[in-house]
């Protein structure tokens, strides 16, 4: 049964509170009336920005749960955060990556100041029905410059329909936030994936890349033509299969994951940018829970311990872990992990929007 959104506050405010907060990330099931969670948060740290989104599920202290609310608070005392909107995502350009970004870090080295020594990334958060996350973390990723950018598309627990970001009590859709955050401790940002390419390759032979649907491949119906080459039939296809039988593609010497979306008449669709003449490989899945353990060793090692990690975790992943009965495990591994997020429509690292990769950014103990 889920709590009232007057109960899911008091316990998550239990539970994040600190003295002298400088923000709080919030990510919220779309379940929940979330003006009103904004506003009860509002009612109890009237002086705190908040700003998160909707998701596909959520990372939580004991791992993942759905129809949930979490979240994690940043003290002032280690972190100076600067936020920007970009609304609307719609006309966004290429151009509008670095006038927003000038203006942003220009802001921002002024509160980082307080800080002794500070390094800074940035998290960005899209609205995961946009289908403009492409152009917004090329454009931002690259006007950053060495500054890292990680992020996350938000959800609605693959309805398709609404996903929502929120600011400072706002809700807003075709919109995105960047946040530039500093902080004296130490950290690195991270994404792995757990799948391998296969020799078997097909080309995206009719596509509308507005849409990111593709209605044929191989010169054939695209719902067809991936079922037969899994040894299914169109009538078989859902996101159990999508998940465990994805597309990847080739990009500056690493294979990326194209995760098909959804099956409808008019054919696939993907959560990422997807174009006439491209050429995937179908892939293969590996351990994922090895991969997983071994990225957070070498982290554990890296900065002498975690304090935290903001983790965006493709809902996809989240779907193969259910068919494979590994959500237990897998959640008592995120929880020894100190993982706080949500399972996505697709995830921003760099330059790149990308998708079944879980991307985040992991703290080290001050």
């Amino acid at each position: 049964m889920k709590a009232s959104t007057e109960e899911a506050v008091a316990e998550l405010l239990a539970a994040i509170s600190q003295d002298h907060m400088e923000m709080i990330l919030l990510f919220c099931s779309p379940h929940y009336d979330v003006p009103a969670m904004l506003a009860e948060i509002a009612r109890h740290a009237p002086d705190i920005r908040v700003l998160g989104c909707t998701t596909a599920g959520e990372i939580t202290p004991v791992g993942y749960r759905q129809g949930t609310v979490t979240g994690l608070s940043l003290s002032a005392t280690h972190f100076a955060t600067s936020v920007r909107l970009i609304e609307p995502t719609s006309s966004f350009e290429i151009a509008d990556g670095r006038a927003v970004t000038q203006a942003l870090v220009a802001e921002h080295h002024v509160v980082r100041r307080r800080l002794t020594a500070p390094r800074t990334f940035a998290l960005l958060i899209n609205d995961g029905l946009s289908m403009r996350e492409e152009i917004i973390v090329s454009a931002l990723g690259d006007a950053l410059g060495e500054i890292p950018l990680v992020g996350g598309s938000a959800g609605d627990n693959l309805a398709f329909r609404e996903t929502s970001i929120f600011l400072d009590g706002r809700v807003l859709t075709n919109a995105s936030l960047l946040v530039l955050i500093s902080t004296d401790l130490d950290f690195r940002v991270f994404q792995t994936q757990h799948f391998q390419p296969l020799d078997e390759k097909i080309v995206v032979t009719r596509a509308d890349p507005a849409r990111r649907l593709v209605m044929e491949i191989n010169a054939e119906p695209a719902a067809d033509e991936y079922a037969r080459m899994i040894g299914l039939t169109r009538a078989d296809l859902t996101p159990l299969i999508f998940a465990a039988h994805p597309l990847v593609v080739r990009a500056g010497g690493r294979h990326y994951v194209r995760a098909i979306q959804r099956v409808d008449d008019d054919g696939l669709h993907f959560f990422c940018a997807i174009d006439e003449g491209i050429v995937l490989s179908m892939a293969r899945g590996g351990d994922l829970r090895a991969n997983l353990v071994s990225m957070f060793d070498g982290l554990r090692q890296e900065l002498g311990g975690i304090e935290a990690v903001i983790g965006f975790d493709c809902v996809l992943r989240y779907v193969e872990m259910e068919q494979r009965q590994m959500l237990r495990d897998i959640s008592r591994i995120m929880a020894q992990n100190h993982v706080i997020g949500f399972n996505t429509y697709g995830e921003q690292f760099g330059m790149m929007h990308v998708s079944q990769t879980f991307t985040g950014i992991a703290l080290g103990r001050g």
